[in-house]
């Protein structure tokens, strides 16, 4: 078996609980503004909606196509349009609220403090993440994950998301790190494991839902524990 000595980790829906953290978020949100009844419609519903807007100016960001300032305000603006609710202020103030609160929510992906502990004894740990420095700084720390982390490498500070072949090369740069002697653990296909896969970085794919695709990575788990048999 290939000999590592560098791993780099994915951050959200790999490490840390995002589906879980931002809902819980959304809730108490959508009770501070009162969107069931500004919507009319019920929280299951609004969410449903919000998370495919949500997920598709997501691709635009990583693709270059929108902003971080546009995205923050648009994704709730998109999701309260939807129910004929057309207040840009009020979208404004809810998306600064769900950045300020959010990063604060803890839940972790189960497994990740028992695998980072089993691992920090024998490799060096890094992440990469697309997410937003002063979001995923916050969330970091109050999860209890800076201990593990030799470098964290967040998107905002280079001028490359994931997938771009670039961020991984300056994150293996600044990891003093080869991409023959590197491992790359994410949940997300495209941007995880065939970004890492286009510098020459081996791969394990977190698949938590069981997904079947016909790209192979190097790897694939159904949990975070499993790759504990792998490395």
């Amino acid at each position: 078996m290939k000999t590592y000595r560098h791993i780099f980790f994915d951050l959200d829906r790999t490490l840390w609980d995002l589906d879980q953290n931002s809902k819980e978020v959304i809730i108490d949100l959508c009770h501070k503004y009162q969107m069931q009844q500004r919507c009319a419609t019920d929280f299951d519903h609004f969410y449903e909606v919000y998370q495919q807007i949500n997920h598709d100016l997501w691709e635009d960001y990583r693709n270059g196509k929108v902003e971080k300032d546009f995205l923050s305000v648009e994704r709730f603006h998109a999701s309260f349009l939807h129910f004929g609710l057309d207040d840009r202020d009020l979208a404004a103030s809810f998306g600064a609220d769900y950045l300020k609160f959010s990063p604060f929510k803890n839940r972790l992906i189960s497994g990740t403090h028992e695998l980072l502990q089993y691992l920090s004894k024998k490799y060096k740990l890094h992440i990469i993440t697309n997410g937003f420095d002063e979001v995923q700084t916050i969330k970091i720390r109050q999860s209890n994950l800076e201990p593990y982390f030799d470098q964290v490498i967040i998107s905002e500070h280079t001028p490359w998301k994931k997938p771009s072949p670039e961020i991984f090369r300056y994150s293996l740069q600044q990891a003093g790190a080869k991409a023959d002697e590197s491992i790359m653990i994410g949940d997300d296909l495209r941007a995880d494991i065939q970004g890492a896969a286009a510098v020459g970085m081996d791969q394990i794919w977190t698949s938590f839902d069981h997904s079947q695709v016909a790209y192979k990575p190097t790897y694939t788990v159904y949990n975070l524990l499993q790759i504990k048999e792998i490395l």
